[in-house]
């Protein structure tokens, strides 16, 4: 079992008379920096300059320099800019300016385990990785709770990495809904996984399957919409309250039936073999090469996916109907 920390587990007061740099001001780099100011740390974001969040953040009451200015000022520098973006600005701007004793800090795995990003040997480097969209991090840090988060430590040269990371993480407030140990590995492997064959591809692919199933058996993409996507969260939303148990005690007798004799087969051997697939792409690296690639060649497939994916007919229904549900723009 995982080892989990909390608020009794960390002591934020580690981070007095450090500099923390946050890298970033977009989704994740908002609530970092938002939530370790509140908690009193000295926090200053790095962006280019001519960056549209430049005055966002000074706005918001935050010291704001370019990333060379914060990698040199910063004695704790966390990157939350995009997995792509961030090789080039750790060559660029960042590396200079590692001198020993610093710690290079990050939310995601991939540029580390992959072999992107080489920090040098006299630094720290760990991960603090909240397990939700960085808005909901600041939601739940001002309502005094917090979002779980993920933990772990690449290189420990001062030996003291780890409880500075729980000090980072405590100041995000995750340690009030608890932080979980795991490797940088471990961390980059199943999010990739989860996100491909689970939470983003699998969802995606399966409510558009099961949408254009009913379609062309002649029934109404708008009735269609509703049965396959509407609901969708509704019972992920029971799922995320009380697991699978408490699903299946919240719908009626036929739909938990149909759960158990029809969910395998949707999910069969095939399936499964190609989760397993998909696994060890990401395992041996097949996919971060893959879009590693794509990237540098400026996105042709992605872009075509994409707009593909745009113009989808339950796309097209479902921006109708949600005209319908005005309510929807403040659900979270």
């Amino acid at each position: 079992m995982a080892d989990v920390y909390y608020d009794k587990d960390a002591d934020f007061n580690i981070l007095n008379g450090e500099t923390v740099g946050i890298i970033g001001y977009g989704s994740q780099g908002h609530a970092h920096a938002l939530n370790l100011k509140d908690s009193g740390a000295n926090v200053i974001v790095g962006l280019y300059k001519g960056s549209p969040s430049w005055e966002k953040a000074e706005s918001d009451g935050l010291k704001v320099a370019t990333v060379e200015e914060v990698a040199e000022q910063a004695s704790i520098i966390m990157m939350l800019i995009p997995d792509t973006k961030q090789k080039e600005v750790y060559e660029n701007s960042v590396k200079p300016h590692l001198s020993p004793g610093k710690t290079l800090m990050f939310a995601h795995g991939f540029n580390i385990h992959y072999n992107q990003i080489s920090p040098p040997s006299d630094i720290d480097v760990t991960m603090v990785a909240p397990k939700a969209p960085g808005h909901r991090v600041r939601q739940l840090f001002e309502k005094g709770v917090g979002t779980p988060a993920l933990l772990a430590v690449h290189q420990d040269s001062s030996e003291t990495a780890k409880t500075q990371a729980l000090a980072y993480a405590k100041g995000i407030g995750a340690t009030k809904a608890g932080v979980l140990e795991t490797t940088f590995g471990e961390e980059t492997e199943t999010d990739l996984f989860g996100e491909q064959a689970v939470l983003c591809g699998g969802i995606s692919s399966l409510v558009k399957a099961g949408f254009d199933t009913l379609v062309k058996a002649g029934y109404q993409p708008e009735v269609a919409y509703f049965e396959c996507l509407h609901e969708m969260k509704l019972i992920v939303d029971l799922i995320y309250q009380g697991g699978l148990d408490y699903m299946r005690y919240s719908v009626s007798d036929t739909a938990e039936y149909g759960d158990y004799v029809s969910g395998p087969k949707i999910v069969d051997s095939h399936v499964k073999q190609n989760m397993q697939d998909i696994l060890e792409s990401i395992q041996n690296g097949n996919f971060a090469r893959e879009w590693i690639l794509e990237n540098q060649a400026g996105r042709p497939s992605f872009n075509a996916l994409k707009q593909q994916d745009t113009t989808h007919l339950i796309e097209i229904v479902g921006q109708d109907l949600r005209k319908m549900m005005p309510w929807l723009k403040d659900t979270v």
